[in-house]
């Protein structure tokens, strides 16, 4: 099996709402794709990986194709979010706060996090014209893929697949 590193991610992913980058974990559904854990936080709900992975394969391929794009979309996904939650899980829901002034969706300014994370790993960071090139979903990707105490061994793959590496 290649190492993170090695993989090619070029190749586009044959499964809509998740990354090349994400395809040894996420082409299953196994794990929780970036796409839905963006929308999990536009909807404000915390999901384990537990509940997520009691939900039925059609139930997380629906959380991964539903659109989260305005307030009614948005509300809708929340409202499927919890049925399935209640109905699939013995756990509550679990309600966070929404952030409207997340440093992802700036597309003027690269986050400071970003770039010392790519500079901690030799690589260079995004330009600020390559991060607002980016879509919402690439950009919260790349920020996700920073978060302290975590291995993010992806965050290379996934400067590749978004044109920032080569």
């Amino acid at each position: 099996m290649k190492r993170a590193l090695d993989r090619d991610v070029k190749t586009p992913s044959p499964y809509p709402g998740v990354f090349s980058f994400e395809l040894d974990f996420g082409g299953t559904l196994r794990c929780i794709p970036m796409s839905v854990r963006m929308k999990l936080d536009q909807a404000g709900i915390k999901l384990s990986l537990k509940q997520w992975n009691k939900l039925p394969p059609d139930a997380r391929r629906q959380l991964t194709e539903k659109a989260c794009d305005d307030p009614i979309q948005t509300q809708a996904y929340k409202q499927y979010l919890v049925s399935q939650i209640e109905r699939f899980t013995t756990t509550p829901v679990e309600l966070v706060p929404q952030d409207d002034l997340a440093p992802w969706a700036n597309a003027g300014s690269v986050p400071e996090r970003i770039i010392a994370w790519a500079r901690g790993l030799g690589v260079p960071p995004p330009t600020p014209e390559q991060w607002a090139g980016l879509t919402p979903l690439q950009r919260f990707a790349l920020f996700k893929l920073t978060r302290p105490g975590h291995s993010n061994e992806n965050f290379i793959p996934a400067m590749r697949e978004f044109s920032i590496l080569p």
